[in-house]
């Protein structure tokens, strides 16, 4: 049976605030120029990997870490608490999950030493596609087995860190839809390099956040047969089976986002004074700060359950979704809180708070929209009938 502590231990604590200090390093003028520039903070990506805390998931049998997925999340939660932004590297850590459960012992001694010492990335997660969305069953990139390899066409969008990987993890079709009994048959999970990868063509895609977000074409790309993760046609269920620590991660970001908001609005409204007085005096600021901070607050508090119950190997789909869309939502009521407290301050990008903004907004969005945790609970959770 899973142990469930609201308390951290000692060593979890100064995790924290290791990963903390060297946050510090790269303060908001770095983020910020590098929100201007559209760049990759490869100065701080390679600080990280030094430290060894992009590697905190990978076995210590292979050169990580071998820190639970509670860790895993602390690690984020204070990359961006401190002001960063942990998704230019949050990827290496829940697409390990799917390597590390169910590729080969040949696979996993070929990939996760060399990930964990920095010599390869694994940042790239190619599932989304232009016409599927959020209904990956209906992908329709193909990899057809050809003698000793796989030839790949089809096309991936909003697949990002991919000009700053050396592998990525990429979902496929083998069998034909029409040829399988169940939609969420005849997919598969195939791990490859793609450095100078003849046919793959990548093309940036600006959105409102520095993502380094991308599409992707596949034409006849050819990759060795033992690319494939675990058995043809089950890929599905092993991205399925990733999804909880992937949740699990993002509520951690989403928790540090929320409490770099608010830790943000109290400062700014303790200093800031109007009509003689601060204005976090004022229950008109003060209390939509608190609430956000209660909102935080509860957010943690599932997100520890759904880490407890991940580390027992015990079911954890609901935690882990209830703590994505908790966190979510906590953090983007946080960031709104925060932009109304430094009123139109709020907007200049030197306070960092408008970049923050965009960036806590996207975990409303991905990489699974709200809804679609809201229709698990109500079908899975509450036994309603399916609503999509």
């Amino acid at each position: 049976m899973a142990e469930i502590s609201i308390t951290l231990t000692e060593e979890q604590r100064a995790l924290k605030r290791a990963v903390y200090d060297l946050c510090k390093l790269y303060p908001g003028e770095y983020w910020r120029e590098l929100d201007e520039k559209r760049e990759y903070p490869e100065a701080f990506v390679q600080e990280l990997t030094k430290a060894g805390y992009l590697a905190a998931l990978i076995p210590e049998a292979y050169g990580g870490g071998g820190l639970s997925i509670l860790e895993g999340g602390l690690i984020l939660e204070e990359i961006n608490r401190s002001g960063g932004n942990a998704a230019a590297c949050h990827a290496q850590m829940y697409i390990m999950g799917t390597l590390l459960r169910h590729g080969s012992e040949e696979q996993k001694a070929r990939y996760l030493p060399r990930i964990a010492s920095g010599e390869l990335r694994l940042q790239a997660f190619g599932v989304t596609e232009p016409n599927a969305g959020s209904d990956t069953t209906k992908l329709k990139t193909t990899a057809v087995r050809q003698g000793d390899v796989y030839v790949i066409n089809g096309q991936k969008i909003f697949i990002s860190r991919v000009l700053q990987s050396d592998l990525i993890l990429l979902l496929a079709r083998t069998t034909a839809l029409s040829e399988v009994r169940r939609r969420t048959e005849g997919l598969s999970v195939f791990l490859f390099d793609i450095r100078d990868l003849d046919g793959f063509t990548v093309r940036p895609l600006r959105t409102m956040l520095n993502h380094s977000t991308n599409v992707l074409f596949f034409d006849n790309v050819q990759v060795p047969a033992d690319s494939l993760i675990g058995v043809e046609g089950k890929g599905f269920e092993y991205i399925l089976d990733g999804m909880n620590a992937e949740r699990i991660l993002i509520a951690s970001e989403s928790i540090g986002d929320g409490r770099w908001f608010i830790e943000k609005a109290v400062q700014y409204a303790k200093d800031r004074v109007i009509f003689d007085k601060p204005i976090g005096a004022n229950q008109g600021v003060q209390f939509p700060i608190a609430k956000a901070h209660m909102a935080v607050e509860a957010a943690d508090l599932m997100r520890l359950k759904a880490a407890a119950l991940f580390e027992a190997g015990e079911s954890c789909g609901a935690e882990a979704n209830m703590a994505k869309y908790l966190g979510a939502e906590a953090a983007w009521e946080a960031a709104n809180t925060c932009l109304d407290c430094h009123g139109g301050y709020g907007f200049a990008a030197e306070y960092d708070v408008e970049r923050k903004f965009r960036e806590t907004r996207l975990y409303k969005t991905a990489p699974i929209n709200n809804n679609l945790i809201l229709a698990y609970v109500g079908q899975h959770v509450l036994g309603m009938p399916r609503s999509y």
